[in-house]
């Protein structure tokens, strides 16, 4: 394939479109990038294009019919469930993934998270801003509590990339690891517990999910295991916002049935302004960041590369149709 129309359509979620990262780009194809990219402009965008590079603009039956000269999906991120998998497969098109670039930042967010709910950190960094520690007539300043982590029970769900490095993580920390995995308990790390769904929310001080999301995992976090959590637990999710009933852990939070909880993914994103669980206090959320660490987003980008440059040299990797 020689000089192929390229063309990315939200590129701004990587990095600016005039960022140099992109000009390695222009020297594989005729390459175009747009910021962002509505589903009424896909069409347009991609009439004559080949290759197609999306982070979250969808690609359904309809819209993959309507480009005929399209011959390459590249989604830049790891979970591809905006692609019509087998619609792009009997077009013909090629589909690939960007598979275990951000393990590591997903990891070390999901502590962050924790730490930001049993530290509190930046709460007491904004009191000695705000001039409380300068008044306090003793050498420490203490209006909250905070919790020390060692010897608590840190429950997984899901035990892939990330969750195993959450789990090491939680492990350096003194924590007890308990997992809901496929696996047997013989194939897990020494130390580590396998629990039923149910047993876990019930036992672990911590519950941490990083599962894939799909009929059998949506609201996996319902009211029905809220209500099974210790009042003094902490729900964590940086994997997909609907794994959480958010109605449900919103009354969860408000009522005390739970300690806290620390999010990075919501059902809506962005969320609508009724989002149950935006202000509300014990609700620590970060706007789906968990994955863009510069380190992490630069992994994304060289893998993106490689496989277009792969495809055109006729020799695709990471493809997943």
């Amino acid at each position: 394939m020689t000089n192929p129309k390229i063309v990315c359509l939200d590129g701004a979620s990587i990095y600016p479109v005039n960022d140099s990262h992109w000009e390695a780009f222009k020297r594989a194809g005729n390459f175009i990038i747009y910021e962002r990219t509505a589903p009424d402009e896909i069409t347009a965008r991609c009439a004559d294009a080949e290759i197609v590079l999306t982070n979250k603009v969808p690609f359904n039956k309809a819209t993959i019919q309507s480009l005929p000269k399209l011959r390459y999906i590249g989604v830049l991120a790891t979970g591809f469930n905006i692609i019509d998998i087998q619609a792009a497969k009997d077009a013909g098109i090629t589909v690939t993934n960007i598979p275990a670039y951000s393990t590591e930042s997903v990891a070390q967010h999901t502590i962050a998270l924790l730490l930001a709910i049993t530290n509190r950190v930046e709460d007491y960094s904004a009191a000695v801003a705000g001039g409380k520690w300068c008044k306090c007539p003793d050498f420490t300043f203490r209006h909250r509590e905070w919790r020390e982590l060692a010897g608590k029970r840190f429950g997984i769900v899901g035990f892939g990339n990330i969750g195993k490095a959450v789990a090491g993580i939680a492990k350096a920390l003194g924590m007890r690891v308990a997992l809901y995995t496929s696996k047997e308990q013989n194939e897990l790390p020494a130390g580590f517990e396998k629990m039923e769904l149910d047993e876990l929310f019930q036992k672990c001080d911590v519950v941490s999910l990083h599962c894939p999301l799909n009929e059998h995992t949506r609201h996996i976090a319902d009211a029905r295991r809220l209500a099974l959590m210790k009042n003094d637990a902490i729900l964590l999710n940086t994997a997909r916002g609907p794994l959480v009933d958010e109605d449900a852990l919103a009354a969860a939070l408000k009522n005390g049935r739970i300690y806290a909880a620390g999010l990075d993914v919501l059902s809506n994103e962005p969320p609508k302004a009724d989002c149950p669980l935006i202000g509300v206090s014990n609700c620590f959320i970060t706007p789906h960041i968990a994955w863009a660490s510069t380190e992490a987003r630069d992994r994304l980008f060289d893998i993106a590369l490689d496989n277009v440059q792969c495809f055109i040299n006729g020799n695709s990797k990471n493809v997943i149709n």
